[in-house]
């Protein structure tokens, strides 16, 4: 495969999964702020934290004066100037797909570029809050529709294996994000940790990343944060786990190896990673750092991406 292919399909899968990441820690985001003021006995910060999971405030601060519901809403979802933003997400797949139509099924694309022209009809609107709830279900549903139609209909080759990866390394990303801003900016100062607004965070993310249901199955009891992070970090069963992700990013790192004759740089970060989930443990994790642990990890998948690119998509 040439490398502008793969890179093509593995950019693309990582900008549908980042769509879907937006749309999710919005959605929290809302649910948070419709709390009670007394909930949080003092200032609110879950806008504040919106803004650091899934965009950048250098790049806010220019456009916006205020950090609020309304501003960071219109910067993650339908900014321009911010290129993970949901619009501008959303339009990079449709002009990667549109790189390569032919390597496509017809479902994918159907996926992609319906959801480029639908996007549309949403420019310049003024989107109440039960619209803009809509809008974010819609994006939801792109990326399951999306994700579902490459592992129905695509052969399992290697324009396959690089559609995972993207779609495994976003995700990781994405889960570590989410992690480390509850933990470090989003519990006020003065509320207890285990009281009842940390419940409702915690209990929020896990419902933003499909993971309540999964927690009550593999735990049996209430919602805490040891058993929320052990779940999203060393549960190989849960899909947005780091462990998950990192399976698969070694499974298909390996196809692609054993196709092209050769390993690499790639392949030896993410068994390492890899392999450092699987001897982990989660008391140690907490009694070391969680924000040092995620910060960490957060680094590495950002190497073992630019390993691939080097690898694979630079050509």
């Amino acid at each position: 495969m040439l490398s502008r292919t793969a890179d093509n399909l593995y950019w693309l899968s990582r900008y549908v999964e980042r769509a879907d990441f937006v749309a999710r820690i919005l959605d929290a985001a809302h649910r948070l702020a419709a709390l009670p003021s007394s909930y949080g006995g003092g200032e609110s910060n879950e806008w504040e934290s919106a803004l650091r999971s899934a965009g950048d405030p250098d790049l806010f601060k220019p456009h916006y004066s205020v950090v609020n519901a309304d501003t960071v809403c219109d910067f993650l979802a339908f900014s321009p100037h911010n290129p993970s933003s949901i619009r501008s997400c959303i339009e990079a797949a449709r002009e990667n797909a549109r790189s390569v139509r032919t390597a496509l099924t017809t479902e994918m694309w159907d996926a992609i570029n319906g959801a480029w022209l639908e996007l549309r009809s949403y420019a310049g609107r003024e989107l109440n809050r039960d619209e803009f709830g809509r809008f974010l279900d819609w994006v939801k549903t792109v990326s399951l529709t999306y994700d579902g139609s490459a592992f129905r209909t695509m052969l399992r080759n290697d324009a396959f294996w690089f559609t995972r990866l993207g779609t495994a390394i976003e995700r990781a990303d994405n889960t570590a994000r989410i992690l480390d801003v509850k933990y470090q900016i989003l519990l006020p100062h003065d509320e207890r940790i285990g009281g009842s607004l940390d419940y409702f965070q915690w209990t929020t993310i896990l419902r933003e990343v499909s993971a309540l249901t999964a927690y009550h199955w593999v735990y049996r009891e209430s919602v805490k944060p040891l058993l929320v992070a052990d779940l999203l970090i060393l549960n190989k069963q849960m899909p947005r786990s780091f462990a998950n992700c990192y399976g698969v990013i070694v499974e298909y790192l390996d196809l692609i190896a054993d196709a092209y004759g050769r390993r690499g740089p790639s392949q030896r970060l993410a068994g390492n990673l890899l392999a450092k989930l699987e001897s982990e443990d989660i008391d140690r994790i907490f009694s070391t750092g969680l924000h040092e642990f995620v910060e960490a990890f957060i680094a590495q998948n950002n190497d073992v991406g630019e390993a691939i690119a080097r690898q694979y998509l630079v050509g």
